[in-house]
């Protein structure tokens, strides 16, 4: 399952594919216009042909499993030079072609983050301020020829502005959505869909690392007859103080999400079976000896907790759900209130 930063960034791939090749597109309708100005038409046909042989080899010879920030800046590093030497070679600053770097400063400013950004601004403006010598500055350095260069210049300051702040207030709205599609509404907790990507995560650098971890099923004993005497508002309390004293009960390192209804899990991060099992009895016992009042009487409950331990032989379809569920039930047949690995 994809958490949704892995799907983003396979989104904002296939968007600088697509920018990629209009990039391409346009620089060789620019080629093949009649009149159009290009110095070095061997140079620009050689730029084309290895910018097009990068982001083929680069985007389909299958070398990057995953989408990551770095290469997608390294791709936007590689437009850079591309339009750059093209622009050169089309009549510097005075090249239609110098607004296509506009189509980099906003993707960058949207995907990429304001370091990133900033980076690749000063790369751009160092090459506007390089070329626009000649046409600024034919009899030396003045201040009116370095004031219509600023002003020329402006509209990328300002559009590298007004879209980091844009990415800015979106990214802030992302991250509020994400973390409320991570969190349980009642406890605070992570999720189901939260702890499928976390698990997922976990089995991968079990494997890559050769570092174990264990997983706990925890279920609360008896929590219908709590609603059926006391309601489903003391029951919702039932299940947050049970999810608080878990998690008083774990290391930071570890993870407790709400698997759904009375039931729980917890990933041991770096932990044998032998030890999440002194872990999951010293869990039981805070439980049972927690309770709060509701209306007059003492609510308490007890849990039933199923563990299980990483197989690395078992790839990362390990089963390790499975096995925890069946040795939760397990502990259900023998009483509740009990630890089964």
């Amino acid at each position: 399952m994809l958490s949704i930063a892995q799907s983003e960034l396979r989104g904002f791939s296939r968007t600088l594919a697509e920018l990629e090749w209009l990039l391409l597109v346009l620089v060789l309708l620019y080629f093949v216009l009649p009149g159009a100005t290009i110095g070095n038409q061997i140079g620009m046909l050689f730029a084309m042909v290895g910018y097009a042989a990068f982001v083929i080899s680069f985007r389909y010879s299958k070398l990057f499993t995953e989408e990551t920030q770095w290469k997608l800046a390294l791709e936007t590093w590689v437009i850079i030079l591309f339009i750059t030497w093209c622009v050169y070679h089309t009549g510097g600053i005075d090249s239609p072609l110098m607004n296509l770097y506009l189509l980099v400063i906003i993707f960058s400013a949207l995907t990429l983050g304001k370091l990133v950004t900033l980076l690749e601004f000063g790369l751009i403006s160092a090459v506007y301020f390089y070329l626009a010598q000649p046409n600024f500055y034919d009899d030396g350095f003045s201040i009116s020829g370095f004031s219509e260069m600023i002003v020329t210049f402006a509209p990328y300051l300002l559009i590298a502005y007004l879209t980091s702040l844009l990415a800015a207030d979106l990214k802030h709205a992302r991250e509020g959505l994400e973390q409320l599609s991570d969190t349980d509404e009642l406890t605070g907790l992570k999720n189901r869909r939260a702890f499928n990507v976390a698990l997922e995560a976990e089995s991968k650098k079990a494997i890559r690392y050769g570092r174990g971890f264990s997983l706990l099923m925890l279920d609360a004993d008896d929590l219908k007859s709590v609603n059926d005497q006391h309601g489903h508002a003391v029951g919702d309390k039932l299940i947050i103080a049970i999810a608080r004293v878990v998690q008083e009960s774990l290391r930071e390192t570890d993870l407790l999400a709400r698997y759904g209804g009375d039931e729980f899990v917890v990933i041991l991060t770096e932990t044998s079976l032998e030890r999440a099992v002194e872990v999951a009895e010293r869990i039981r016992s805070a439980v049972e000896n927690t309770s709060f009042s509701a209306d007059g009487d003492r609510v308490a409950s007890t849990i039933s907790i199923g563990v299980a331990g990483f197989s690395q032989e078992g790839g990362p379809d390990d089963g390790i759900m499975i096995r925890a569920d069946r040795k939760l039930y397990e502990s259900k047949r023998r009483g509740k209130n009990t630890v089964s690995s």
